[in-house]
């Protein structure tokens, strides 16, 4: 992008994703090589006020881009599908939905507060031969999060084609 504006622009490349709306965003922001500390600073001021954001190389927004830009529609499918599961059994929609919606709260909300890693909390409610354990035997069995990585891996590269075809195309506009 920068090539294609006066020299010594200074540009912040910025990555959020739309719980900003709620302000509860995981965004992501790399500095241009003209942007200076401050504009950093400003930035991080302004994506802070609407959750957590991190500075990162340019070279990894796509990778931002496929995990917390694309991934509130993985999260969002996941609640829909816990759900969907309550209501098979017999769990009234709004209350499945509800219940699935705060669940996947209350996990994200464990693993940022308390540090620990979400493979250690996970044991700690997969008791041994318990309704935990068989549920993540059956998201295993269908290979789930070999299916979320790649997930975010076939957004990520998406990210980097649908950049590289607007490069293309500004190239082919200054011709």
């Amino acid at each position: 992008m920068e090539r294609y504006l006066p020299v010594g622009t200074r540009i912040v490349r910025v990555m959020p994703n739309t719980p900003c709306l709620v302000g509860a965003t995981a965004s992501a922001y790399a500095l241009g090589r003209c942007a200076s500390v401050e504009d950093g600073k400003d930035v991080e001021n302004i994506l802070s006020a609407c959750g957590k954001t991190f500075n990162v190389k340019e070279n990894l927004l796509d990778a931002v881009t496929g995990l917390s830009g694309s991934g509130p529609a993985y999260v969002y499918i996941m609640i829909e599908a816990m759900a969907d599961g309550g209501v098979r059994m017999g769990l009234p929609r709004s209350v499945a939905l509800n219940l699935a919606a705060q669940t996947v709260f209350g996990a994200a909300k464990m693993v940022l507060e308390t540090g620990e890693h979400p493979g250690l909390l996970k044991d700690k409610v997969a008791s041994p031969g318990g309704t935990t354990i068989a549920g993540i035997h059956a998201l295993e069995r269908v290979g789930f999060r070999g299916c979320v990585m790649n997930a975010v891996e076939a957004a990520a590269k998406r990210s980097k084609e649908l950049s590289e075809a607007a490069e293309e195309e500004k190239s082919k506009s200054k011709l």
